[in-house]
């Protein structure tokens, strides 16, 4: 029995180097290499069944073949847009030039945008949009939960179905693991086309459970967009744990509906492998004004998409960007401050520089981990320079970020690993004054409801053990 156990000891420990050689040969951030080292060497078993589900790094996989993603983005939607007289202000060019380069992220002209900030203002406007759609319906959700909310969107989806309207469903496997099939089952008898993203299933569970689709797309008859941090749930309206939500979320009408559509359907092929890049799609200028749009003002905007299964990551490296490009002031909505060393550096860059940098994160968390985690990184932003405030009115969920009344963007983008390294994510990018100062606004009225960190003491200058608690979660930040 003894030699037995000998022998198991030594099998484990021989699979331990060999994983912890794996994370190194790996040649990921050095942040991250350590954190996994960490966990797989001192959490015996528990710790290499996480790096097997959660660290196997398959982000290099070719999961949508180029061919088909030049088919979606040249053939389709380049071969119907048309932009006449398109002119880019030199201000903006260079991260335009790298959204193009980088993913091919056009840039639109002339898109209307209205901003909600809660459940009450974004729903009636979905369920009004839904109503009148004519072609069809396009839906990409992380979570449509199978609560009364997500059963009278799903109703209204079922009768545009049966009314001969084309409706779409993308969800996300994790996302929805608490919702029951039956809830998906029914639309799909009804005639919606409803499928999983990146299902997660033996034997393939440990490929796919850490990369997953945290967008929130809607698109109706390609003239009417939504996009943000909003899911399909009734926690949305009502809160959660007595407390409001405080969200944000875009509704845009206009060309750059068009790159919403292409967004989806990228995202339609990657889980159905089904091309769709038919004209209707993407309808003329004729056809859109019938919905009563007017293209020649309105926003200059990119609809910006990253995944872990591009080389570079194209949020975060906008952001870094804007941070840089940053005269006057940055200011940055985030549910969860886990910031990678690059975003976190330039932030850092603005302040000493005399930049007005300013983080509103929530005063407490939905996620304990995220929430301790975050805690040092706020205190280090903090003693750099940053203005750092919580949101006491409810749980702040919004993101969003406003530099210098000409740069905004909002979307699905958490300023934290995940966001930027595992999940595929959406964000629209705003150029111009008119959606900068609207959210500068936003801002600004989420920053009154807030308190600054340094006037808590048990948050500023915690007690040892509490630091010790923090310092020990936040090794663990980069593999959240």
């Amino acid at each position: 029995m003894h030699e037995l156990n000998l022998i198991l000891v030594i099998v484990y420990y021989i699979i331990v180097v060999l994983a912890v050689v794996h994370v190194v040969m790996d040649n990921r951030q050095p942040a991250k290499t350590m954190a996994w080292t960490l966990v797989i060497w001192f959490v015996p078993i528990v710790g290499i069944v996480f790096y097997l589900f959660f660290g196997v790094n398959t982000r290099k996989e070719r999961m949508v073949s180029q061919r088909s993603l030049d088919e979606l983005s040249k053939r389709s939607m380049l071969g119907f847009v048309e932009q006449q007289d398109l002119q880019l202000p030199d201000e903006y060019k260079p991260v335009i030039d790298l959204f193009i380069n980088q993913s091919l992220s056009l840039p639109f002209k002339g898109s209307e945008v209205e901003v909600y900030t809660d459940g009450y203002q974004f729903f009636p406007a979905l369920l009004s949009a839904i109503a009148g759609a004519k072609n069809h319906i396009h839906l990409d959700m992380y979570i449509f939960e199978d609560d009364a909310l997500g059963y009278l969107i799903a109703d209204m989806l079922i009768d545009k179905a049966r009314e001969g309207v084309e409706v779409r469903v993308i969800y996300d496997n994790v996302g929805c693991w608490s919702v029951k099939n039956e809830f998906f089952e029914r639309m799909r008898e009804e005639g919606i086309e409803v499928v999983t993203f990146l299902p997660v299933r033996f034997p393939s569970f440990t490929s796919k459970v850490n990369y997953r689709n945290h967008r929130k797309l809607i698109v109706i008859d390609g003239v009417t967009g939504f996009m943000g941090g909003m899911n399909i749930a009734l926690r949305y309206v009502k809160g959660t744990n007595g407390q409001p939500w405080r969200d944000t979320m875009v509704r845009m009408t206009g060309t750059g509906v068009y790159a919403l559509q292409r967004a989806f359907l990228i995202d339609w092929y990657f889980a159905d492998r089904t091309l769709l890049n038919d004209r209707k799609y993407y309808p003329n200028r004729i056809e859109a004004k019938k919905h009563g749009e007017t293209m020649a003002s309105g926003s200059l905007l990119q609809i910006v998409t990253s995944s872990p299964v591009v080389p570079y990551p194209e949020i975060m490296q906008g952001f870094v960007w804007v941070i840089h490009a940053a005269k006057r002031y940055v200011y940055i909505e985030t549910p969860y401050f886990l910031p990678t060393e690059s975003v976190l550096f330039a932030l850092k860059t603005a302040a000493a520089s005399g930049i007005d940098v300013r983080i509103l994160a929530p005063i407490e968390n939905d996620a304990w981990f995220a929430e301790w985690a975050g805690r040092s990184y706020l205190r280090e932003a903090v003693e750099a320079g940053i203005k750092v405030n919580l949101y006491s009115a409810g749980f702040l969920h919004s993101k969003l970020m406003v530099c210098d009344d000409n740069i905004s963007t909002c979307g699905s983008t958490n300023l934290d690993f995940r966001s930027f390294e595992n999940n595929f994510e959406a964000n629209a990018f705003f150029y111009g004054k008119d959606v900068a100062l609207r959210m500068k606004q936003i801002f600004l009225n989420d920053e009154a409801q807030s308190v600054p960190l340094t006037s808590l003491p048990h948050r500023i200058r915690p007690k040892f053990m509490v630091r010790l608690a923090e310092s020990f979660i936040r090794l663990l930040a980069p593999l959240m």
